[in-house]
């Protein structure tokens, strides 16, 4: 996954060696001209935005792109109910900064609806996050969606396209994608269907993090490390809260932590770490063997097929 540990990375600077992102200048260009090619060739595109690393990295690229308060794509944001409210009081105060317009829509709201049922009380919200996703799209007729996944976080998104076609029910056909020669996009829609587009397709969770040390990309307080009653499950460390209390006969700990990913409350855990900013969070992760979803997420771990089910589905 973060394979960019060759020595010749390592620039000499002021003591000690640093880690050289002069290859995040050709990542960002890239980035700029997919946010731009979206722009151009689509009517009614949108950027996923979450509140998270990933999406607050793309959405600095859009600015750089277009400019502050001249992103010319509304963000959507699908909130399940149960998200850290740290991330979406972040999310608010990003929005608001580049006086970009917000659209969120609640799985909550689906619920009420009847179009989403869970099959009891505790259920995790996060996979239902398609049928709201959905919705919106008909709402708005959204024709290309804009998301922040990369290919080395699972699987199944490292056989995406970056523009990734779905058809008029929303779904993704792993076997059915259309080549992307010489960074030629095919951008043809049948009416009621769509794209995904996934301009950071090509960085590492470590060219992320290179990028918010250059950039001073601000990020929620949960990204480093903070202290927070957990307790070990199955070999992650899941947060103790209201959606996800100690069982019987588990160990509450206190423990230095932080998030490498956020999503729902109910899935997402974080990890041992005294990292404290970007460059402390840049040198962990030139160590990690194991990618971040796969280290913090636990509705990953019911089967190496279930993103990839989950995508065809409609998810992100």
């Amino acid at each position: 996954m973060n394979a960019r540990t060759d020595i010749e990375l390592l620039q000499p600077m002021h003591s000690p060696a640093r880690l050289s992102n002069t290859h995040l200048d050709a990542l960002e260009e890239e980035t700029i001209f997919i946010l731009r090619e979206v722009a151009a060739a689509f009517e009614r595109p949108t950027l996923l935005f979450s509140g998270g690393k990933d999406s607050l990295v793309l959405l600095k690229c859009a600015e750089k792109a277009f400019g502050a308060g001249r992103i010319p794509y509304p963000l959507l944001m699908i909130d399940t109910g149960h998200n850290f409210p740290e991330v979406t009081d972040y999310r608010d105060q990003r929005a608001k900064e580049l006086g970009a317009e917000l659209i969120v829509r609640s799985v909550e709201d689906s619920m009420a609806r009847g179009t989403v049922r869970l099959a009891h009380p505790g259920e995790s919200r996060n996979a239902h996050q398609s049928v709201t996703l959905l919705e919106a799209i008909e709402e708005f007729r959204f024709d290309a969606l804009i998301g922040g996944a990369r290919r080395d976080e699972e699987k199944a998104r490292a056989k995406e396209r970056i523009f990734s076609h779905r058809d008029s029910f929303g779904q993704w056909q792993p076997k059915d994608q259309r080549p992307e020669l010489w960074t030629l996009f095919n951008t043809r829609l049948a009416p009621g269907e769509h794209f995904r587009v996934f301009p950071i397709s090509n960085w590492t969770e470590l060219d992320v993090w290179q990028y918010i040390e250059r950039e001073h990309v601000g990020l929620p307080a949960i990204y480093y490390t903070h202290k927070r009653e957990v307790v070990e499950r199955r070999g992650l460390l899941v947060p103790v809260t209201g959606l996800t209390p100690a069982r019987d006969g588990e160990t509450i700990q206190v423990r230095d932590v932080r998030f490498r990913t956020v999503g729902d409350i109910t899935t997402t855990c974080p990890v041992e770490s005294l990292a404290a900013d970007a460059g402390d969070v840049v040198l962990e992760t030139l160590n990690v063997d194991v990618s971040e979803r796969g280290a913090t997420r636990m509705d990953d771990m019911t089967s190496e097929a279930s993103m990839e089910k989950r995508k065809k589905d409609g998810y992100f």
